[in-house]
């Protein structure tokens, strides 16, 4: 299967207790290759019109019985004795029985496993062309996207920061090659801070009554819910004074996303968020938005994460029409909050001149 996205959670399994360890799993997210392996992985049907290649790896029984024994008697508790019979009794004739009729259902078939070098060469040449062909089709989506939000105005879901004198004023500071990185932080903290109070805005409230130190009632609003912001590292980390000045007792997670150098795809290298992050509204965090695709993964992966859409606020510095364009149009129900929009695409410089490298 190439080309998976998804979060998936993978069970682990304990082969001295013979069942599911509880409470405990696996998780792995978005991959190139997803490898589904197992003694029925070509039986099921419904698995087989999801694999993209289908593998039956046949090898000899004299080595699969010696693997075996190595493998029990080390790992999983057993004697030898009690491997031999169940290798007997039980293994053997069921693997003739069930498992390797399903060759039949195999697009190849690779003897001697890992010592047939030319079957594996095949393979490997195989999923490379297919993984190629996956890539050139997403970033063609990408590019017809970007062609059509061009021509369509923001929703009201996108909030550009009022461009006072004050704020121009810390604009040209920012931009100015000249100033030091002492004076480019505190700037940068401060409109930071304009960023986030505004993406407050955005939040959901709920009323809420409390008593005023003259012990009358006030009728006002509390936050429906917990604020999570999330680091899109390295840059997203520019924000985190602002934010921690505006909301004190804010959680924070952190995702790295990294493009691949051969096919400009991006690629989710890390992620560590609070637990039931679904219960939160989240601000994402990322000062610079290009062309979209890493911040349209981001979102993609907190909604795997059960974030639903309309309580994420994206917060950024600077972002291009077309980057707005296009997390706008795939998530209609995100609030994005930007101090500006720059007309043409450019390198990230904004933690470089924030953090000093």
């Amino acid at each position: 299967m190439f080309g998976c996205r998804k979060k998936a959670e993978i069970p682990i399994y304990s082969f001295e207790k013979h069942q599911r360890v509880p409470n405990k799993n696996t998780t792995i997210y978005s991959c190139h290759v997803l490898i589904l392996e197992g003694i029925f992985a070509l039986y099921d049907p419904r698995v087989l019109d999801l694999l993209d290649m289908k593998i039956f790896v046949d090898t000899d029984s004299d080595i699969c019985l010696a693997r075996r024994l190595a493998r029990d008697v080390k790992s999983r508790g057993r004697d030898v004795r009690g491997a031999l019979q169940q290798w007997h009794r039980f293994v053997k004739p069921n693997f003739e029985l069930y498992v390797r009729p399903q060759m039949k259902n195999a697009d190849i078939a690779i003897p001697r496993g890992i010592d047939n070098l030319t079957a594996i060469a095949m393979v490997v040449k195989h999923i490379q062309r297919a993984l190629n062909a996956k890539s050139e089709a997403h970033l063609k989506k990408i590019a017809e996207l970007g062609e059509q939000v061009m021509e369509k105005p923001l929703t009201d879901h996108v909030t550009v920061l009022d461009q006072t004198p004050q704020l121009r004023g810390i604009h040209t500071i920012l931009q100015d090659r000249k100033t030091t990185r002492e004076d480019f932080i505190f700037y940068f903290d401060r409109l930071a801070s304009l960023l986030v109070e505004k993406a407050m805005d955005r939040m959901t409230f709920t009323s809420h009554e409390v008593l005023t130190p003259l012990n009358l009632p006030y009728n006002g609003l509390r936050c429906a819910s917990a604020i999570c912001g999330i680091v899109i590292l390295r840059s997203g980390g520019v924000f985190e004074i602002g934010l921690k000045r505006v909301v004190p007792d804010c959680k924070i997670g952190r995702l790295l996303l990294q493009s691949n150098i051969r096919t400009g795809e991006p690629e989710l290298h890390h992620l560590k968020v609070p637990p039931n992050l679904g219960n939160h509204q989240v601000l994402l965090l990322d000062p610079q938005i290009a062309s979209g695709a890493a911040a349209l993964m981001a979102v993609r992966v907190l909604k795997d994460h059960g974030v639903e859409e309309g309580n994420i606020v994206f917060l950024t510095y600077m972002a291009t029409k077309v980057g707005l364009g296009r997390l706008n149009a795939v998530f209609p129900e995100m609030k994005i909050v930007v101090a500006g929009i720059e007309d043409a695409w450019t390198s990230r410089w904004i933690d470089e001149k924030y953090f000093g490298c």
